[in-house]
Formats: structure tokens, C-alpha cells, sequence
């Protein structure tokens, strides 16, 4: 079973080109920009909570997948990053992107995968993408 949404079962949501005023590369500077910003009020990491070990991360970006950033509604974009923990592990972090009157923004932020296994597949039901446990 893939890992994020296409057209069955997926790993990531299906890509298409983003709509009109968007492109892959403002996609992906909203993301890196987060990061950023983050790191920056963090302590030099971005931080997320992990619910599976429960405990925060603390993460440096090592690459934003262009080339699995999706469009998954009229306004909705998602790209996928990888991230390295400063205990060393690596993380694939899924980034949910939204457009507003021509604002971008992270709406929501998913551990996928922890040192390469994943935690989590996509699966479309009537149109909308659904996360699904592995």
C-alpha cells in the first residue's frame, strides 16, 4: 500500500500543478520559511511533539520535497520534508498548505515516517484524502 495519497492508496496526495498565482516554489519557501521562524524561537530546532514516543523533537530540515508536493483541493497544497533529529534519527514530515486570497499557510504538520518507517498511508474515500494507520 503507498505511503501518501494518489489516485487509490498512496503514500503522498496526488500531484498536480498548484492553482493559479501558486507555484511549487512559494509551496515550499511557506514550509522553509516556518522552519525557519521556528528554529529561531526554539532554540535553533524546530520543534514538534511526537505523540507515538511522547516527547517533543527537536529538528533541522534537511529537504523539502518538491517533487511530492501535491494539490489536494481548489486552495490546498502538500509537500513532504525530511528532518534530522539532534539525537540523529531521520524524520519525513508531511505539511499541509492552504491559500487564502493569496496567502499561504501551515495548517497542519504530521509525523510520517521515523527513520524510514512509516506510520500512517493515504487513502481517498469519495474525494477526500484520509489518513490511515500502518
Amino acid at each position: 500500500m503507498p505511503e501518501h495519497p494518489k489516485k487509490e492508496h498512496s503514500e503522498h496526495p496526488t500531484r498536480e500543478h498548484p492553482g493559479k498565482g501558486v507555484s511549487l516554489d512559494n509551496i515550499a519557501k511557506t514550509v522553509e520559511d516556518l522552519v525557519k521562524t521556528d528554529s529561531q524561537l526554539k532554540g535553533g530546532h524546530f520543534s514538534i511533539y511526537d505523540p507515538v514516543s511522547n516527547k517533543p523533537l527537536a529538528l533541522d530540515l534537511e529537504k523539502v520535497h518538491k517533487d511530492r508536493l501535491s494539490k489536494i483541493t481548489e486552495n490546498e497544497y502538500f509537500v513532504c520534508a525530511d528532518f534530522k533529529s539532534t539525537e540523529g534519527k531521520m524524520y519525513d514530515l508531511d505539511f499541509f498548505v492552504k491559500e487564502d486570497k493569496g496567502n499561504l499557510k501551515v495548517t497542519e504538520i504530521s509525523i510520517h515516517k521515523e527513520e524510514g518507517k512509516q506510520r500512517y498511508n493515504w487513502v481517498e474515500e469519495g474525494g477526500i484524502w484520509k489518513k490511515i494507520q500502518t
